[in-house]
């Protein structure tokens, strides 16, 4: 996919969280399937926190200053720190819309990007600007995965009935 594409599937991603999300019931989004995973509303915080201040912030970084070091961020102890659990879902959702909105209409301004700059990160090597925007798109897809696994357990366990019929899964 070239970067012209990856910009259109973050954009169109938008309206797959959107519709993947909405009219969500409160006891589906703040509940997980177990201790170690996030609920559809720790999902969608990490979701909003992550679209400006790792890929958007980051992506820039690189494009733009790719021999400053970048500062560090610690988005798996924002759930935490920022109390994820106590957020207003629907508000967290629409924030994070907005964001992705401001991204892809940033993305879209770019003039003559240097999708060849890279930025020499301390954990994962050399990672151009083009790669960053790869990655950001597969972010979005492994957490419409981890969206559509909490919806199917939480149907699984609350269903009352057998779900085989489907298919397999």
């Amino acid at each position: 996919m070239n970067t012209t594409d990856i910009i259109q599937e973050l954009k169109a991603n938008g309206a797959v969280f959107t519709n993947l999300l909405a009219a969500v019931p409160s006891s589906l989004y703040q509940w997980k399937p177990n201790a170690e995973s996030w609920s559809l509303l720790e999902i969608i915080c990490h979701l909003h926190d992550v679209e400006g201040e790792d890929f958007r912030d980051r992506l820039l970084h690189i494009l733009e200053t790719p021999n400053e070091v970048m500062p560090e961020i610690f988005p798996s102890d924002w759930v935490k720190e920022r109390k994820y659990m106590e957020q207003d879902f629907s508000i967290a959702l629409n924030a994070f819309i907005a964001e992705r909105d401001k991204s892809v209409a940033w993305l879209a301004s770019l003039k003559d990007p240097k999708w060849d700059n890279f930025y020499q990160h301390p954990d994962f090597g050399s990672i151009s600007a083009k790669m960053f925007l790869h990655n950001w798109l597969v972010h979005d897809l492994l957490h419409i995965r981890q969206i559509v696994r909490v919806k199917y357990a939480y149907l699984e366990q609350n269903a009352g009935v057998d779900l085989s019929y489907a298919g397999n899964w």
